[in-house]
C-alpha cells in the first residue's frame, strides 16, 4: 500500500513547476518523501509550507507524511489546506478520510468528536468516489474503506448506554457497510479479506437485529 502510494505520488509530482524547485526545503522534503523517510519529510515540508503556503504539492506530501507518522490530526489539517486549494483532488479526500478514520479511534477523543470524524471519513470517501466515478482502481479502495468506516460508525451508534445510541442509524450503517464491501468482492471474488469483512458486518447486523427482536 505504502509503496504503491509513493509510486503514484511520483507520477503526480513529476511535472512540478520550476518555482517549487527553488524552495530548498521543498526539494529536501520531496526527496525524503520519495525515500519513505516520513519523519524527515515532515521536518522539511513544514518549513517549505511556511515559505509557500499555496504549494498544494508540498501540502499533499506533508499530509501523507503526517499520516504515515501516525499524526492523524495534523494530516487532516494538511489535507484541509490541499482541498481548499484543489477542491477536485480525489486523493486528498481519500487520505483525509483515512486519517479521520484512524483519528476517531484515538482514546482521548470525546464521543461527540468520534462521531464527527467517523461521519467525516464516510463523507470524504463518498466525495472521492463522486469526483471521478470512472476511476475503478481508486473507487475500489474507497468502497473498501468506506465499508469499514460504515461498520465502525454502525458499531459506534449501537453502543449500549451511550447518549449517541441510535439503533436505526446503526443498523442502516451496517447494511451500507455490507453493500460497499460486496461491490469490491463482486469485482474480485478471490478477496478473502473482503469476505471476512463482510462476515464481520453481517455478524454485527445479526446481533443488533436479534437484540431488537427481543426488546
Amino acid at each position: 500500500m505504502r509503496r504503491l502510494s509513493i509510486l503514484l505520488s511520483v507520477l503526480m509530482f513529476s511535472s512540478l513547476p520550476v518555482v517549487y524547485g527553488q524552495n530548498a526545503y521543498f526539494k529536501m522534503g520531496q526527496q525524503a518523501f520519495f525515500d519513505g523517510d516520513f519523519k524527515a519529510a515532515v521536518a522539511h515540508l513544514e518549513k517549505s509550507c511556511i515559505i509557500d503556503s499555496t504549494n498544494s504539492s508540498a501540502l499533499w506530501m506533508l499530509g501523507y507524511s503526517y499520516y504515515h507518522s501516525q499524526n492523524y490530526k495534523k494530516s487532516i489539517a494538511a489535507y484541509n489546506r490541499v482541498i481548499a486549494l484543489k477542491p477536485a483532488d480525489a486523493s486528498a479526500y481519500y487520505y483525509r478520510a483515512r486519517a479521520k478514520s484512524y483519528y476517531a479511534k484515538e482514546g482521548q477523543l470525546a464521543d461527540a468528536d468520534k462521531e464527527k470524524y467517523l461521519l467525516g471519513a464516510i463523507v470524504d470517501f463518498t466525495k472521492a468516489i463522486d469526483i471521478d466515478p470512472n476511476d475503478t482502481q481508486n473507487n475500489k479502495k474507497c468502497f473498501q474503506n468506506r465499508g469499514i468506516a460504515y461498520r465502525e460508525y454502525g458499531e459506534f451508534k449501537l453502543q449500549p448506554g451511550s447518549k449517541f445510541f441510535d439503533r436505526t442509524r446503526g443498523i442502516n450503517s451496517l447494511k451500507a457497510s455490507i453493500n460497499d464491501l460486496q461491490k469490491v468482492l463482486a469485482d474480485d471474488p478471490s478477496r478473502q479479506d473482503i469476505s471476512s469483512l463482510i462476515d464481520l458486518s453481517k455478524q454485527r447486523l445479526a446481533e443488533s437485529t436479534a437484540f431488537q427482536a427481543h426488546h
